[in-house]
């Protein structure tokens, strides 16, 4: 009998050892794991009636190849769909997070601010060349963490929170789009008319993740991110892309950045009642595609797409995916003769 309380003795010092190394991930991960035997998973306590404003993000930049760039992982509300608020995990508020542009061959000096009371979190840009295990470390609850590195590669890139379960902290609503602009642009820069910046993204049951590894996603949604100050700006949300179209003018050349942010599906990419002239394969010009009608992109495929429109009407943004279309993943281009909304009643899928 001794020798069985001797054995007890030495598993659960073994186990106040091992959450003493490691406590904080070991916390988040068990309130994870915990969810998978709910179909419906409670919010984490601190985290109950915590809604915080979002915090705009902070680009400056202090010479002709650097940029400082300031983020805040906060934990925000975002209605997915009408009544049906989904306590995300986010950046500044936004799920998908602020889309954040810089140049070829500048160097960025990334700072984390971590405003979640509860969970450390980190910052994965997949535009950058980083030594993840220093660079994409956890920021622990109210602390700061700075990191820099160079983009060298043009393109449309995925950025996440890196922290272990990474499902969960992007299922939850922490991931965006970084746009590193080509040194010399794009050879179609001089023909384009209009700009637009579309991520698409997949919600699952909130903070469930025995759903977010082996279920289907409840919707999939598209989410306009702003390039310029007093461009559209949403979350990705049903309907918000059919709602407020995005617009444009008969004969416009449209580009559009595009991300597919997953976690988990692919997209097909699909504009209705045109081709895309050109693609740029995760937005490097070299990549270079003609004539396509659709753009597969993986989990955390992005591309630069360029069509024309050149009759007035609505053009339904899909992913050919079809069952994701039912779920959310459509918008609408309002194209009209001035490119101003007529208020004319508009079509979707």
């Amino acid at each position: 009998m001794s020798k069985i309380v001797k054995f007890a003795t030495l598993i659960v010092s073994s186990v106040l050892v091992l959450g003493a190394c490691n406590g904080a991930n070991v916390s988040v991960e068990k309130q994870v794991v915990n969810a998978k035997s709910n179909a419906s998973s409670p919010i984490i306590e601190p985290h109950k009636n915590l809604n915080q404003k979002p915090i705009p993000l902070i680009i400056d930049r202090v010479g002709e190849h650097e940029v400082n760039v300031e983020m805040t992982a906060q934990i925000t509300d975002i209605e997915i769909t009408k009544d049906n608020l989904y306590k995300a995990w986010t950046f500044n508020g936004e799920a998908p997070g602020p889309v954040i542009v810089v140049n070829e061959g500048d160097t960025i000096n990334f700072t984390l601010k971590n405003i979640d009371p509860a969970i450390p979190h980190s910052m994965d840009f997949h535009a950058v060349h980083a030594s993840p295990s220093k660079d994409f470390i956890d920021v622990m609850p109210n602390e700061s963490g700075s990191f820099t590195y160079p983009a060298n590669n043009p393109g449309v890139f995925m950025y996440h929170c890196g922290t272990k379960p990474v499902l969960a902290h992007i299922a939850n609503g922490m991931h965006g789009t970084i746009i590193v602009k080509p040194k010399n642009g794009y050879p179609t820069d001089s023909e384009i008319d209009r700009e637009f910046v579309i991520v698409q993204n997949e919600w699952y049951k909130y903070n469930n993740l025995d759903d977010f590894t082996n279920g289907v996603p409840s919707n999939v949604v598209f989410a306009a991110k702003a390039l310029k100050e007093g461009d559209l700006n949403t979350n990705g949300t049903v309907g918000a892309l059919v709602d407020t179209p995005l617009l444009a003018r008969v004969g416009d050349k449209i580009r559009i950045y595009v991300n597919n942010v997953g976690p988990n599906e692919v997209s097909s990419f699909h504009v209705v009642g045109t081709l895309f002239d050109t693609v740029y394969v995760d937005g490097n010009p070299f990549n270079l595609m003609k004539g396509l009608q659709t753009v597969m992109l993986p989990a955390s495929g992005g591309a630069v797409v360029e069509f024309t429109v050149t009759k007035e009407g609505s053009y339904p943004i899909v992913t050919h995916q079809f069952n994701h279309v039912t779920k959310g993943a459509v918008g609408i281009i309002k194209v009209t003769k001035d490119g101003l909304d007529d208020s004319s009643p508009t079509m979707s899928h």
